[in-house]
C-alpha cells in the first residue's frame, strides 16, 4: 500500500467511545446513560459511539479493530464525593493490569478489558489503540435498580461536555457554566489533549 500523496488528506483518526456498565445497578449504568445522550450530538467524523453495557469481551475485540483512541465511560469509583467526574488515562498504567483469569462477560471492569485487550491482542494481531481514556463518575449507589442516583444523574451533562471537548466536537458551552474535573488522583492520570 502507498503513502498518501503530499497534500491529500488523509482519513481522520478514528474514536471509539464506549458506554460500559450495568443499567440494573443504579449508578453503574451511567456510561450507558452518558453515551445515549452524547448521540444527540454532532461529532467529527472518525468518531464512533457504542453502547456496550456489560459486553466486556465484545468490547476488548472491538478495540483491536484499528482505533487510534478509545474513550470508556464508567462509573469509577475513586473516593471522591458521588457525582464528581473523572478523566484517566489508562494507556499505559502505573501498576501492571490483572490477569484475566477466569473470565465473567458481565462483570468486566475496564481494568479488566483492557488486560484481555493485551491477551487479544498477542493472540490475534490485532493493533490496541495508540490512547485509551476513561471518562468516569463517582457513583453513589450500584444497589439493584434501574435509575441514576441524583448527583450522578447531574454529572452526565458535564461528562458529555468533557468527552465532545476531547474529541474535538464544536461544544457552544458558556465557558463560566463548565465544572472543574478531578484529574490528579493518582499517577494513571495524566494531561490530555483532544484525540
Amino acid at each position: 500500500m502507498s503513502a498518501p500523496a503530499p497534500g491529500a488528506a488523509r482519513p481522520p483518526a478514528k474514536t471509539l467511545i464506549a458506554g460500559v456498565g450495568n443499567i440494573f445497578l443504579g449508578d453503574d449504568g451511567f456510561g450507558v446513560e452518558a453515551v445515549r445522550r452524547l448521540g444527540a450530538h454532532p461529532l467529527p467524523d472518525g468518531v464512533e459511539i457504542v453502547d456496550t453495557g456489560v459486553r466486556g469481551v465484545h468490547l476488548a475485540y472491538q478495540m483491536l479493530d484499528g482505533y487510534d483512541t478509545v474513550l470508556l465511560v464508567d462509573a469509577t469509583a475513586r473516593g471522591a464525593d458521588p457525582g464528581t467526574v473523572h478523566l484517566l488515562d489508562a494507556t499505559e498504567p502505573a501498576t501492571p493490569r490483572p490477569r484475566a483469569a477466569a473470565l465473567d462477560a458481565h462483570h468486566m471492569t475496564p481494568d479488566a478489558v483492557l488486560a484481555l485487550l493485551d491477551t487479544l491482542s498477542a493472540g490475534t494481531g490485532g493493533r490496541p489503540p495508540r490512547r485509551v481514556l476513561v471518562v468516569g463518575c463517582e457513583p453513589a449507589d450500584t444497589d439493584e435498580g434501574i435509575g441514576l442516583s441524583d448527583p450522578v444523574e447531574a454529572a452526565v451533562d458535564e461528562a458529555v461536555e468533557l468527552i465532545l471537548r476531547l474529541v474535538g466536537a464544536d461544544v457552544h458551552a458558556d465557558a463560566d457554566a463548565e465544572e472543574d474535573v478531578d484529574t490528579d488522583a493518582d499517577t494513571t492520570e495524566r494531561s490530555t489533549t483532544p484525540c
